[in-house]
């Protein structure tokens, strides 16, 4: 494919279809008005040509494409961000209206190039990314506008090929090993030897990125449906373990004779597990009886769709927690008088080794304190019944506990059978597990649905009537209050205060035997 291609009418239509023109029209206009030179390259071309969705449009400009994206945010209304002083480039986001009550968000992403655009595609990542079209060209009404192609993108979109443009693309910027995985996740692509060989070359650079970067890139791959696939392709590469260095301790450590793998590949098939029971993939180890077992509606759907901090949801990050939850498993590894082999604490030790990670890694504090919970508690759901269903008590003790991840931990709980099992499952077993999630969530929804419950009892009253002195104890009997209030032990003021007086005056007997 020669260097200049032009493209087809279909790519104009794309470009319309997408209902961008209006919006590039005008930031054509500045752009010559300026004098400068501008073209659109990057995902925003890639994407057209692939035919996909796209929000986001990447322009590069010379000589300077600051001055040109705040000019752009002034005349569009739109807000400007400075992304890079040192390298000029800034943002211009623009927020409008698709059609009533449907707002959306788009982003314009201007760099500054030096040279000639030629020279800029060579210095970009993929060589589907290092395609150029003139702005001029575009929108002024050519009809058969020329893709500028020196590293032959295009041919490598038709054929599904993630290629570097060339070796130093992973040295100039390492966060390009993560982002060569996301892509082919994304794209459905594949990574073709000599760019494999080059990652698997380069791969300990990546601890050196900055953790934003990193996050992002995380996050993005681990959006895509099906994207657990790709973390066994991310450890041969040595990128998982670039990422997060205390995954290599969890490698070739054994498991107790119920577990099908061992605790790092265990981590892996739970993540893949995961992905299943919300149907988001395949699972080669269960059927449609499998899946049909799990609980499922819209509002569980709605639930894990919901946003946690920029660029996660609820869903992804239980897809990070089922790769971490039995992170401290190898430092908790015993083997008791029975010769039994446990990992006792390795949840409560997890969630300590999981903060830190997140931490390095600069994810938000609220997704921080999401994941930690999950993996603090991923164990909990089996421990609420043993052989029958839950109490009313134990499931107001779970949520208390779990709070907001209270209903992700229990698919986390789901995908770690079925992750620890693995061919060896028992159906029977499965049903039984299924079954009791399914009436935890019932009971949840249930409960939120009705108007909350009439508070029997307060601290002045404990003050007031017991003559009780301000402190601890009064907390912890106004809890043992609601916790019997949920379990429907208590329904009235008055048995509150029975309850409160047998409480306290078996406490002070308690007292006398031990004193």
């Amino acid at each position: 494919m020669s260097p200049a291609e032009k493209l087809p009418k279909e790519f104009l239509d794309s470009v319309v279809e997408a209902g961008v023109l209006p919006v590039l029209n005008r930031v054509n206009s500045i752009i010559t008005g300026q004098g400068a030179q501008a073209y659109l390259v990057g995902g925003f071309l890639r994407d057209i040509l692939l035919d996909r969705d796209t929000v986001d449009i990447d322009i590069a400009v010379a000589p300077d494409a600051l001055a040109i994206a705040s000019r752009v945010a002034d005349a569009l209304n739109g807000r400007y961000v400075l992304l890079d002083k040192d390298n000029r480039t800034g943002r211009v986001v623009l927020v409008g209206e698709k059609e009533p009550s449907t707002r959306y968000q788009r982003e314009l992403d201007f760099t500054t190039f030096e040279g000639s655009i030629e020279q800029d595609l060579a210095r970009r990542d993929f060589t589907i990314n290092a395609m150029a079209l003139n702005l001029n060209q575009l929108t002024g009404g050519h009809r058969e506008p020329e893709l500028i192609d020196p590293y032959n993108g295009w041919s490598a979109l038709e054929q599904g090929v993630i290629r570097s443009v060339a070796e130093t693309a992973f040295a100039s910027d390492p966060a390009r090993l993560l982002r060569a995985v996301r892509l082919a996740a994304e794209l459905g692509f594949i990574i073709d030897e000599k760019t494999e060989a080059q990652i698997k070359r380069y791969s300990p650079l990546l601890a050196g990125v900055a953790g934003e970067r990193v996050r992002e890139e995380l996050l993005r791959l681990l959006a895509v449906p099906g994207s657990g696939q790709f973390l066994p392709y991310l450890d041969r590469l040595g990128l998982l373990t670039a990422i997060v260095p205390e995954l290599a301790q969890t490698k070739g450590v054994e498991q107790p004779k119920e577990h099908c793998w061992n605790v790092f590949e265990h981590s892996l098939k739970t993540v893949t597990a995961v992905e299943f029971v919300l149907r988001q993939g395949d699972w080669e180890h269960g059927g449609e009886g499998v899946l049909a077992a799990v609980p499922w509606s819209e509002a569980l759907e709605k639930h894990l769709a919901l946003e946690v901090s920029s660029g996660s949801t609820r869903g992804v990050l239980l897809k990070l927690a089922a790769l971490l939850h039995d992170i401290a498993k190898p430092q908790t590894r015993a083997i008791d008088d029975s010769g039994r082999m446990r990992f006792l604490g390795h949840g409560k030790e997890g969630a300590a080794v999981t903060g830190g990670i997140l931490e390095r890694l600069r994810f938000s504090s609220r997704e921080t304190r999401l994941v930690e919970t999950l993996v603090r508690h991923h164990l909990r759901p089996m421990q609420m019944s043993q052989g029958e269903l839950p109490t009313r008590r134990a499931i107001y003790r779970y949520f208390r506990d779990t709070a907001e991840a209270g209903i992700d931990i229990l698919f986390l709980n789901l995908a770690d059978h079925l992750a620890t099992r693995g061919p060896q499952l028992s159906l029977p077993n499965w049903r039984e597990h299924t079954q009791m999630v399914e009436y935890v969530l019932s009971k949840y929804f249930e409960k939120e649905s009705l108007p909350l419950p009439v508070r029997l009892i307060n601290g002045h009253d404990l003050l007031n009537i017991f003559g009780m002195s301000p402190g601890p104890e009064v907390g912890n009997i106004l809890e043992i209050v609601r916790e019997a209030q949920a379990s429907g032990e208590l329904t009235t003021r008055q048995e509150a205060l029975v309850y409160i007086r047998e409480y306290l005056l078996n406490k002070g007997k308690e007292k006398e035997i031990n004193g």
